[in-house]
């Protein structure tokens, strides 16, 4: 009898720790503060350097908005004249999403698949800013593409992201050429 008594005691002590262990957690979960938007508070840069150097350097008319709402916030920029002069502007939209500006030189087939990671070409286009872009759709990013930039034959933009077609028009629309 004494071999019962003991294990049904060992049983409720340890649905009794149990029980504690999940009253102090839901404790500290009650008092530590948690983060409402759920992502993480990404740096504004600033790009004036990086698009002077590219547009000084780059043998086409280097593409960044002017006009967009504050919202919109710059969070990478990169030029790499050794490869294909590609430039890179990356923006997180007011919403959260993010948007692109990409432009390069290189092969327009291989880099509209890497700008837009797998998006194909969709017939549609659109009339933006006096330009005619081009909806690429189905890959990771949509995307919107001007071939041959300004009359630069070779020179490819793309304005890509995980944003509506509207959003990615909107970027589009505030892209100065220079």
């Amino acid at each position: 009898m004494a071999g019962t008594k003991g294990k049904q005691k060992t049983a409720r002590d340890m649905v009794l720790s149990l029980g504690v262990i999940l009253l102090a957690g839901l404790v500290m979960w009650l008092f530590i503060p948690h983060d409402d938007d759920g992502g993480p508070d990404l740096k504004r840069v600033d790009y004036t350097v990086e698009l002077t150097t590219a547009r000084r350097a780059a043998p086409y008319p280097v593409a960044a908005p002017e006009g967009l709402a504050k919202e919109w916030k710059p969070t990478s920029v990169r030029y790499r004249g050794a490869e294909d002069n590609a430039w890179h502007l990356g923006y997180h939209a007011p919403d959260g999403e993010y948007v692109a500006v990409e432009q390069s030189t290189g092969k327009p087939a291989e880099f509209i698949e890497e700008a837009s990671q797998g998006g194909r070409k969709t017939g549609t286009t659109e009339e933006i800013g006096g330009r005619t872009w081009t909806r690429y759709t189905g890959g990771r990013y949509e995307a919107l593409v001007l071939q041959d930039t300004d009359g630069v034959k070779g020179a490819t933009t793309v304005v890509a992201g995980t944003g509506s077609f509207e959003q990615l028009g909107m970027m589009a629309a505030a892209l100065k050429l220079a």
